[in-house]
């Protein structure tokens, strides 16, 4: 899979609300209202994350989850990242 240009990793932004590219990932932290929702937070994501084979690095400190998307085996971030963005944007507004 081809990684994206860094004209089309902002286009994508463009329609990910939440998300950043930072140090050559995507990123998004949400802080939830408390401990046990953001553990909610991450399996509903894990459980995506799995069906899609494609998993995310997650930080978890207290109520703030933290979600790094790239493709390691790429070296970058690629169409997979900006849909699992995308998905996981739709599981947290459910």
């Amino acid at each position: 899979m081809a990684l994206l240009t860094d004209d089309q990793v902002d286009a994508a932004l463009s329609g990910l609300d939440g998300w950043e590219r930072a140090d050559g990932v995507l990123r998004r932290s949400i802080k939830f209202g408390s401990f046990l929702a953001g553990i909610d937070a991450v399996r509903r994501v894990a459980e995506r994350a799995e069906a899609v084979d494609h998993h995310p690095d997650i930080d978890i400190r207290w109520r703030t989850v933290t979600f790094a998307l790239v493709t390691h085996s790429e070296g970058g971030i690629t169409k997979r990242d900006v849909g699992l963005a995308g998905d996981i944007n739709r599981l947290l507004t459910t």
